[in-house]
């Protein structure tokens, strides 16, 4: 049911609805379908094989594709549930993509990008990967239809006009109001952020350690803004990102918050990055080592190391005749990971891109890689660093199966294959999934 059909080429069809049949899941929390004309929607609020009629939210006539949100369900999917979240659904929240999928609904949908971003970028089935085709969810995490895992140890509220804390909507600056967020962690909600206004500021990030009782919040302030009286729920350190150089500075309180994982604490300072979900640093460690089965007296690499998750599993295991190198851009990360590791004096921190300072280092030769690059991945020049080096293993942490899958291509064109591949559903309700993937030489077995 297409409306103003003979509008210029250049019109909006913002706002015009089709009813179309959903084809399958694509990369990005939508599926495809196409007009009766053979136009390529990706529609959000759907599942393959559904009958919708879906609104059109960007495009115009002359666009190569459409984006649409299903406003009216004809024919449902036998893994549809009402979204528990109110707030949702067209036009509300754009944190989650799968609120309105059955949570092993959810993993299938996983599982299948992660099959059609290897195919379609690595030219590999799920078997040559390695992988037998599962999205495995974190412990405590499988519950039943219409329930939510509260599991986001870290949220980023944007603040609307008027001072209230809310989410952003899907591909737009417009923020959704709310008064609870259901995949917060129960340390982000005690904290009652919703419940306050926050005037004169831009944003509120909210961070709950799993690894102890520390919380925190950073706030930025809107241009030339003053930082209110923060009063929450919960005693809170208060950070302050700088409207100069985009710096975060301590305010009051500790500026750094203590995690747990592999049983070692790590201080994580100024808001830096941590894995969002509780399970993923243990999840992670876990099937890094299974995979690269680390020996005493081994030499390692941990590329965009952080804080130095990895370095410090590693380091336990080579022994003291073993040595890690760790490397990461971030100069608090690595002053925070150099803290972290200061009692394992075999591993080395330094500071700076990858594909930069692993030629400073002179290093030509490791037994052991792990990488776990920023979401574009790691790309074809660092891979034929790393190749170079003859590791007998290399795992690669990956949070977007795209770029994991480029990256494996590359890999294989300078003679490394997987192993195994594992996937996890560190992201419940949102398209978001965590890959490993184990990698040896072509031209050896171990």
């Amino acid at each position: 049911m297409q409306q103003n059909a003979s509008e210029p080429s250049q019109a909006s069809l913002v706002g015009e609805e089709y009813e179309v049949e959903i084809g399958p899941v694509a990369h990005g929390g939508h599926c495809i379908a196409r007009t009766a004309e053979g136009r390529v929607l990706f529609v959000r609020h759907a599942l393959p094989g559904e009958k919708v009629v879906a609104r059109v939210t960007e495009g115009e006539a002359d666009s190569r594709f459409l984006r649409a949100d299903a406003v009216r369900i004809v024919e449902a999917s036998k893994d549809r549930v009402e979204a528990p979240c109110p707030f949702a659904g067209p036009g509300k929240c754009g944190g989650c993509d799968w609120q309105h999928a059955k949570p092993g609904a959810q993993r299938r949908l996983k599982g299948e990008v992660i099959t059609e971003q290897l195919q379609r970028l690595a030219g590999l089935t799920p078997e040559e990967a390695g992988w037998d085709g599962t999205v495995v969810p974190a412990e405590g995490d499988k519950l039943p239809a219409g329930q939510v895992p509260a599991w986001r140890s870290r949220v980023q509220y944007t603040i609307d006009d008027e001072g209230r804390a809310g989410l952003r909507k899907h591909r737009s600056h417009e923020v959704e109001p709310i008064d609870h967020c259901m995949i917060a962690a129960p340390g982000v909600s005690e904290l009652g952020i919703e419940k306050r206004e926050w005037p004169q500021l831009a944003s509120v990030e909210a961070i709950a350690a799993s690894g102890s009782h520390d919380r925190q919040v950073v706030l930025t302030p809107t241009p030339g803004g003053r930082l209110p009286l923060v009063e929450l729920d919960k005693p809170v350190s208060v950070l302050r990102v700088e409207e100069k150089d985009g710096g975060v500075h301590r305010v009051h309180g500790r500026a750094f918050v203590r995690e747990r994982a592999d049983g070692r604490t790590y201080r994580v300072g100024m808001g830096g990055f941590w894995q969002v979900h509780p399970q993923a640093p243990d999840t992670l460690v876990k099937a890094v080592m299974q995979g690269l089965m680390p020996r005493k007296g081994e030499m390692a690499l941990d590329l965009y190391c952080g804080v130095g998750l990895f370095a410090g599993a590693i380091a336990e295991r080579v022994g003291e005749s073993g040595a890690v190198l760790g490397i990461e851009t971030s100069k608090r990360a690595v002053e925070d990971a150099r803290h972290n590791l200061a009692d394992l004096p075999r591993v080395r921190i330094e500071q700076g891109k990858v594909e930069q300072v692993l030629p400073r280092t002179k290093i030509t030769e490791a037994d052991l890689i792990v990488l776990d690059p920023p979401r574009a991945g790691a790309g074809k020049q660092t891979v034929k660093q790393l190749a170079a080096l003859g590791a007998r293993r290399i795992a690669y942490v990956a949070c977007d199966p795209a770029a994991l899958a480029r990256d494996l291509a590359y890999f294989a064109e300078a003679g490394y294959k997987p192993r195994t591949l594992r996937a996890f559903d560190l992201f419940p309700m949102t398209s978001h999934v965590e890959c490993v993937a184990i990698l040896e030489p072509v031209a050896k077995s171990v």
